[in-house]
């Protein structure tokens, strides 16, 4: 071991460590790569024994890329969170050739491109991974985070180093001072089949697949488990980056690899929708024989100016778009339908399998969506049924295979099964419903489930079992429950498996989601319809729960006033009621039966009495917009004429990253009016009512001018 003194001052600590950290993975790369050990193993072992005396010496200069948590002990806490730079978006899906076709045409029209102009579109396999975003600072591996709700996702840097795939240092000196890399974290099949023996062999879990298995290997709390489990890593795309080395998706993808990282050997250009669609087939006939699971082809434009250009809708690009592959099937025997009850007191049926393996992955239930889909089916417990992956992820029965022996036909239960409410089936609806609400143990442990989930109030420490427990009980019962559980600190503490470390993480987390933003909030509620995206353009269009509550009061006041024309039949009656209760909720992306859900909620004096008693406890906060700061940030743009350099779209798309609100009409309240070709009654009323009118180059100058 080296004797010389260790250093006195964290600077001089400093220095060493990131000397040291540097000569160990050379030395690492050399031995386990390239089979060329460049000094002995008494002199390697001494330079990690002198890394390890400093570390604990100045345990506060611990580097992300330490050689001891390559290969010593690990962190003892819960994963941190981080914030994407860039959000980590998804992608929309097609299904059918005709799907692609139609996602080329879209680009097309959005970039108002003429005909005799060729997209080129990237193609490669869509593996079946945990998506992760590996952070790259001067070359060096900083930072490694999972997508989580694709704006913030859980710190996995200590077991990212551990992936021998993934390079802590990117070869060359050509790259940019910083570059998130976003990749897939997979294992391979071989390589899942083993994981699975050991884990049987030693009475461990077993996973259901190579992507589950994945993503329980990479998300562990001791990275030394990660290290055990052999996980790949494929590189298919980039989030912030303070340079790009092309100006292609398929440059910069090239250069990626040059750098060091793993990306697919079947990424190609592709000049039309015929090669794209060619590719696909290539990839899908040699599915089986890959050495790794894929779901599909994700399908990029080329051009990176025309990826900025085209940007992004809700939660997904308008420049890819993945080609997902038909859904697998297989045979088995229905052994029973069990009646759930979902959290908006949905009573779903669910076919209980005798186990069948569908795509690599063993199956034992099936949703059978409503009792119209049992009765088109025909199906009974002890029929013999095909199954199949929907989307190679959620199992389905699509026929049954024995109709004709006699056996009696399922009844669909006209109550529920879980608290003997009534569940009415309402006017054109396929589901019955528990007319229960928070009386229905179902509907009130699910709902709390749903209220504590990641993607809503997102506390942690409290999974489906906590308040499955809690609920039982009695220390909880509504949302507001949850807030005042620090007044049962003792009760908490002296519950079987909790203490007092237990209980005061969990009061903190909770204590830490008493400001949360108005969108997580709505989502929380569990209103019917209102998922993420439409509770995020609430959110965007009143600033907080007072404004929208205004609004729906609003709504229902003119619902009461509201009576059935001459002739008009019920069901068109019920139509113009949510029309006009959609047009005074006035939210783009909001329509008649979101609206309609919005005041069928808030007419309950019930959810009136949770929500109240919730805000009691907690304050939303206005839904903070990422934005570019420009002259029409707050303002209010009507586009109107023949645009020639882009489409409505697009300009549409354009003013939202600005900050300004894109109407589709011309009133006092209208900032700037941009007036293209041919520009008629818009410009006529804008001119008269004195508005600012500007034309499309000066529109661009403006866009130009906040980039």
């Amino acid at each position: 071991m080296n004797n010389d003194p260790l250093p006195q001052t964290e600077e001089a600590a400093a220095r060493e460590l990131a000397r040291l950290a540097d000569e160990i993975a050379r030395h690492s790369v050399a031995y386990h790569e390239h089979d060329a050990p460049l000094i002995s193993d008494a002199a390697y072992d001494a330079l990690v024994q002198r890394n390890t005396a400093i570390e604990a010496a100045f345990p506060s200069l611990m580097r992300a890329d330490s050689p001891s948590i390559r290969v010593g002990s690990a962190p003892a806490s819960h994963f941190r969170k981080i914030r994407h730079a860039r959000p980590m978006l998804s992608l929309d899906n097609a299904f059918a050739d005709a799907d692609v076709g139609e996602f080329v045409g879209r680009v097309r029209r959005f970039l108002n491109l003429s005909a005799d102009i060729a997209v080129a579109m990237t193609a490669e396999p869509k593996i079946d991974g945990l998506s992760a975003s590996l952070r790259y600072e001067n070359g060096q591996l900083v930072q490694a985070a999972t997508r989580g709700d694709g704006r913030e996702g859980e710190d996995v840097t200590a077991n990212v180093l551990r992936i021998d795939a993934i390079p802590q240092q990117l070869a060359g000196d050509d790259w940019p001072h910083v570059f998130e890399v976003r990749g897939e974290v997979y294992m391979g099949k071989a390589d899942f089949i083993a994981l699975n023996q050991r884990q049987a062999e030693a009475g461990g879990k077993i996973f259901a697949n190579p992507r589950n298995a994945a993503a329980g290997s990479l998300r562990q709390l001791d990275p030394n488990i990660t290290a055990a489990r052999p996980l790949r890593f494929f590189a298919h795309g980039w989030g912030e980056a303070s340079a790009l080395p092309a100006d292609t998706q398929y440059g910069v993808m090239r250069k990626i690899a040059a750098w060091g990282l793993p990306i697919s050997d079947a990424l190609v250009l592709c000049d039309d929708v015929a090669a794209m669609i060619a590719h696909y087939r290539d990839i899908e006939s040699r599915r089986a024989d890959l050495p790794f699971d894929i779901d599909g082809v994700v399908y990029k434009v080329d051009r990176l100016d025309w990826q900025q250009r085209l940007g992004q809708v809700a939660r997904a690009p308008r420049w890819a778009i993945a080609h997902k592959f038909p859904a697998e099937q297989a045979q088995t025997t229905l052994m029973a339908i069990d009646i759930q009850v979902g959290r908006t007191g949905a009573l779903t049926p669910v076919a209980r399998l005798e186990p069948v393996t569908v795509g690599g992955v063993v199956v034992t239930n099936a949703t059978l969506h409503n009792e119209d889909e049992i009765k088109r089916l025909g199906v009974r417990p002890g029929d013999r049924v095909t199954v199949q992956r929907a989307g190679d992820v959620i199992p389905q029965i699509l026929g049954n295979l024995t109709p004709d022996v006699d056996r009696p036909a399922f009844v669909f239960p006209d109550h529920c099964p879980e608290c003997g409410s009534e569940a009415p089936r309402e006017a054109d609806e396929v589901v019955r419903r528990c007319s229960g609400g928070l009386i229905c143990p179902a509907q009130r442990v699910e709902r709390l489930r749903h209220f504590v989930s990641r993607y809503a109030m997102d506390i942690e420490g409290l999974g489906l079992i906590h308040i499955e427990n809690l609920f039982r009980d009695g220390l909880i019962h509504s949302p507001a429950d949850i807030f005042r559980l620090h007044e049962k600190r003792q009760a908490l503490i002296e519950r079987e498996g909790w203490g007092e470390i237990s209980v005061e993480k969990l009061v903190a987390a909770i204590d830490a989601r008493r400001q949360v933003a108005f969108d997580r909030f709505l989502f929380a509620l569990g209103i019917r319809h209102v998922g993420q995206v439409t509770a995020r353009d609430l959110a965007r269009h009143y600033p907080d729960e007072k404004a929208l509550r205004a609004v729906i009061d609003r709504a229902l006041a003119r619902r009461a006033e509201l009576n059935p024309a001459l002739g008009e039949s019920e069901d068109k009656f019920a139509a113009r009621i949510a029309k006009e209760v959609a047009a005074l909720i006035d939210t783009p992306g909001v329509g008649p039966e979101v609206a309609q859900a919005l005041v069928d909620f808030f007419a309950e004096p019930h959810n009136v009495a949770v929500v109240d008693d919730l805000l009691g406890q907690v304050k939303p906060q206005p839904l903070v917009v990422e934005t570019v700061t420009s002259d029409v940030t707050g303002k209010t743009v009507v586009f109107t004429g023949k645009l020639q350099t882009m489409s409505r779209d697009e300009a549409k798309a354009q003013a939202e990253r600005l900050g300004a609100k894109a109407a589709g009409s011309v009133s006092a309240k209208t900032d700037l009016v941009v007036a293209g070709a041919e520009a008629g009654s818009k410009l006529a009323k804008a001119q008269s009512l004195g508005i600012t009118v500007i034309d499309e180059d000066a529109w661009a100058e403006i866009v130009r001018s906040a980039q």
